[in-house]
């Protein structure tokens, strides 16, 4: 099972990962978004040149995928995962891991550096390979 970051949805979504197009294909029934990664992209969309299409276009792709809630547990792997990370600093990115660590799931990203630092995170780069 897989949790699909907000990078790997774009590079699907605009077509930019011919490879990552090519494997979600192959598992997409296996693969699920955070309700973090939704309020990205719905972020993202205020600045497209069609943000209307672009809509229609993400509700459809969300529609055919499970939408995982950011629950009280999440959180609380979240809290304890920047503690133990010694962060200060929040991101989307470290809710995401925090959501996928605490459902069980590799996380599926373009950016692996951004979570080479998060021990027991399973993280896989789609687009770089298969």
């Amino acid at each position: 099972m897989y949790l699909l970051d907000t990078n790997a949805c774009l590079d699907f979504l605009l077509l930019r990962s011919p490879i990552l197009v090519k494997r979600l294909a192959e598992v997409f029934q296996s693969c699920s978004v955070s309700t973090i990664t939704v309020a990205e992209l719905r972020v993202g969309n205020r600045t497209s040149a069609d943000p209307v299409e672009d809509d229609r276009k993400l509700d459809l792709f969300l529609s055919a995928l499970d939408v995982e809630p950011f629950d009280a547990a999440a959180a609380e792997r979240y809290g304890r995962m920047m503690r133990d990370l010694s962060l200060k600093r929040t991101s989307f990115d470290r809710l995401i891991a925090a959501h996928a660590l605490t459902l069980g799931l590799v996380l599926v990203t373009s950016n692996t550096s951004d979570f080479a630092d998060v021990p027991g995170l399973k993280v896989e780069n789609w687009a770089a390979k298969y």
